[in-house]
């Protein structure tokens, strides 16, 4: 059975989505940027945009009873592949090894002017 999470702030108050779902012990956490939903301001460079990124994701994993330890996939999309040592130094401080499965990939933009977005998939360790 599927169940869906909406984490309170998140932009899924406006958007058509939920913040994650949960099907077959797995959870599917959709895309994350640093965007402030208050302001609607994404600042900061990538490096500052990932630290933002991953301390939401920890917090969203964590109310769901999970943790960075329990991710298995990680997508990072970058709006500059230029970005990507800045931002793989945050990764490599975020998360212990055995290092998740990751695909990095660059895209022409993001939503709210964001440098960076990530989505996990996770387990139950």
């Amino acid at each position: 059975m599927r169940k869906t999470y909406n984490s309170p702030g998140s932009s899924v108050n406006v958007l058509p989505f939920s913040t994650m779902t949960e099907f077959g012990g797995l959870l599917f956490l959709s895309g994350v940027t640093a965007t402030d939903l208050t302001t609607g301001k994404t600042d900061g460079d990538a490096a500052g945009q990932a630290v933002t990124v991953l301390n939401k994701i920890e917090a969203i994993l964590k109310d769901a009873g999970r943790s960075l330890d329990d991710v298995l996939k990680v997508t990072v999309y970058l709006k500059d592949m230029g970005t990507f040592g800045e931002v793989n130094a945050v990764y490599r401080s975020a998360f212990n090894a055995p290092y998740p499965a990751r695909t990095c990939v660059e895209v022409a933009a993001l939503p709210m002017g964001a440098l960076v977005e990530i989505d996990v998939i996770c387990g139950r360790t």
